[in-house]
């Protein structure tokens, strides 16, 4: 298979339409629902106004939010994931400057244990590294994840129906995701810091003075 070959996706209206095969319509009907549900919404533990998350809701309205799962015949879980960054790039290149940034892709894992986010994680956290070296943002979502919100540490804003990746932009306001790794703070800063807002300015200092 090649690299592009490793998976299959489609819009969030293709999936409402019933038209990805019903071996997997199942499952990212479970997730499109959670994102139309969930992702849009606000949440009383949320610790700040607006949606759990910004984004979902423009990108459902423009059609730029699509789901995929591993071809047929996918053996290497890694190089599927790895393939989401060739499509990501594909379809961004269809799409007016303003709109990339809505462009998402949930590769969406039904055959990971539910029960236990260990796999799901190492394998978001392997992937990172390239992902961010090419601007994309790739974070795991799963039944049980543990990753805490930003504003209130009780809060489980990654916890999802399904596992799953999802894939996305690098955008300035993903600093606080990338703080604790060097060589992803050294892309971010690359490719934002001439740029940067003051209150993304003043967040950086203020994280780099309490390490």
């Amino acid at each position: 298979m090649r690299g592009d070959d490793l998976i299959q996706s489609w819009t969030a209206g293709e999936i409402a339409r019933g038209e990805a095969p019903a071996e997997h319509l199942g499952p990212l009907l479970q997730v499109l629902m959670w994102s139309r549900e969930f992702l849009v919404s606000s949440h009383p533990e949320l610790g700040r106004s607006g949606p759990v998350c910004p984004y979902t809701q423009p990108s459902l309205r423009k059609e730029l939010f699509h789901l995929a799962v591993p071809a047929a015949g996918c053996e290497d879980l890694a190089s599927a994931v790895d393939s989401l960054r060739t499509r990501h790039a594909v379809l961004a290149q269809r799409l007016a400057p303003e709109d990339r940034e809505l462009l998402t892709i949930l590769l969406v894992l039904p055959g990971f244990d539910p029960t236990d986010s260990v796999e799901l994680d190492e394998l978001q956290r392997k992937a990172k590294d390239e992902f961010v070296a090419e601007g994309l943002m790739i974070g795991q979502f799963h039944p049980v994840c543990e990753e805490p919100g930003l504003y209130n540490e009780a809060f489980r804003p990654l916890r999802s129906p399904v596992p799953l990746l999802a894939v996305r932009k690098l955008l300035v306001f993903d600093l606080p995701f990338l703080v604790g790794d060097d060589l992803h703070m050294d892309h971010y800063l690359q490719r934002f810091a001439p740029a940067l807002p003051s209150r993304i300015r003043d967040q950086l200092v203020s994280r780099v003075v309490a390490a």
